[in-house]
Order: structure tokens, then C-alpha cells, then sequence
């Protein structure tokens, strides 16, 4: 997928094409920095938490955490690679994933300062909502497993396989998960797996398909794009949201 670097889209949003209010946020977990993105609307605004894919914040998650501002939610699009961290050939982003994917408490560990780092912007921490988008919606299924105190987790076009050792029990919120049945990187096994999984330990979660959609549906400009698919699932997800997090 092509995307302008995150500086660049920045330089977009300042110049007007889309509101000027979102800043750019620099954070410290573990004494690295990383760069996210946060716009509120106000102080006490029901707070979402960004998760993006593998090659990390760009303008493609930028430009729907100015979506869901302008449904009045404060969003804090964070990063999970490092500030300056922006792969663009695969091979450098199955690296990052991967070693993510192996480093599960640093996983969870970056998900949770990306959360304090909303709170140190002003956004209350007792009314959220993760979402994430492929590699971004793994990792929120991954702080849903960790028993973090949010409302609910939503994955679109995500990771959906439970890792050895892992399982549901300690989730806390409701879990909402999107999935093209065309996807063949996430496969409807997978999908299967998921809620035989979530349902043994009594998760409340809802699960939809979408036909035709293949893997990155959503994603706006790319050859994988569905636009059913992307507004069906963004209409069922802004539902979720209403229904989910306190006014």
C-alpha cells in the first residue's frame, strides 16, 4: 500500500485539507520515543485508541481518527514502532510485526503508555474504546486478552489467531471483530476459532463477515478496497461505539 510519510500528512492537515486541531504527540515508553496523533474535541469526550497496520501511523489512520473526531470521540492514533519508525518494503514491516509478535509484554506494554499518553493530553481513561486495522487489530485483540479495563476492542481486517497460552478469560470489555470472508491471509478457520474461543469463556462479542471482501478491505485507494464492505462495517462499528462508551 502507498501512503505519504506521517510528517507529510501532518503538513496536509495543517494546510486544510482536512480540520487543524489534531497535533502530532511525542512519548516516552521505556525511554524510547514515540510519535502519535490525538485530536479531542473536549476534555471529556469518550476517548478511542488507534491502532494501526504493519507498516505504522500514516495518513490512512490519521484520516480516520479525523473521522471519528467529527462524530465528536477524542482519538489518540497511536505508535507502536518508534518515532521515525515508517517501513515501507515488506520485508521491514514482517520485521517490526514479528518482533512484536514475539514480544507480547512489549506489546501490551506500548498499547498501555499509548493509553497514559491520551490521559497526559487530557482524555479520561474510564471510557474507551481500542480499534485497529490488520497487524493494529491483532494487537487489540492482544490488550483484550491482557484484561485491560476498556469498554470494548474492535478489529477490522485483523490477526485473529489466539497465541499458545493465551486465552479470553481476563477480558473485561466487548469485543467486535470485522473480517472479509475473501480474506486469505485471515482465514474463515480463524474467524471459526475466534468465536468458539470468546463464547467458552463467556466474552460478549459480536463477529461479521462481509462477502466478497478480501484482506485490507478498508483501506482507502488500495486494490483491495471494498466500499461496501468499508462503509457496512464503519456504519456497524460508529452503532458500536454509541452503544459502548458513555455520552
Amino acid at each position: 500500500m502507498k501512503r505519504i510519510s506521517l510528517s507529510a500528512a501532518i503538513l496536509l492537515i495543517m494546510s486544510g485539507t482536512v480540520m487543524a486541531s489534531g497535533q502530532t504527540v511525542t512519548y516516552q515508553i521505556d525511554g524510547k520515543s514515540y510519535e502519535g496523533y490525538y485530536r479531542a474535541p473536549n476534555a471529556d469526550a469518550p476517548l478511542i485508541v488507534l491502532l494501526h497496520d504493519w507498516d505504522g501511523l500514516t495518513d490512512y489512520e490519521i484520516k480516520r481518527a479525523n473521522m471519528l473526531a467529527d462524530l465528536g470521540y477524542a482519538v489518540f492514533a497511536a505508535d507502536l514502532f518508534g518515532a521515525g519508525v515508517r517501513p515501507t518494503e515488506d520485508k521491514d514491516k514482517r520485521q517490526h510485526t514479528g518482533e512484536l509478535y514475539k514480544d507480547r509484554k512489549k506489546m501490551r506494554a506500548l498499547m498501555n503508555g499509548a493509553l497514559k499518553a491520551a490521559k497526559d493530553k487530557g482524555s479520561k481513561a474510564d471510557n474507551v474504546v481500542a480499534m485497529g486495522y490488520c497487524f493494529g487489530g491483532a494487537a487489540v485483540l492482544e490488550w483484550a486478552r491482557s484484561g485491560a479495563a476498556l469498554n470494548g476492542f474492535a478489529s477490522f481486517h485483523g490477526g485473529l489467531a489466539t497465541p499458545k497460552g493465551q486465552n479470553y478469560s481476563d477480558t473485561k470489555g466487548k469485543v467486535m471483530v470485522f473480517h472479509g470472508s475473501a480474506d486469505n491471509h485471515i482465514t474463515m478457520d480463524d474467524f471459526a476459532a475466534l468465536a468458539k474461543d470468546m463464547e467458552s469463556k463467556k466474552v460478549e462479542h459480536e463477529m461479521i463477515t462481509y462477502s466478497g471482501a478480501p484482506h485490507a478491505f478498508t483501506v482507502f485507494g488500495s486494490n483491495r478496497y471494498q466500499k461496501v464492505a468499508d462503509e457496512r462495517s464503519w456504519n456497524r462499528f460508529t452503532a458500536f461505539l454509541s452503544n459502548t462508551l458513555k455520552p
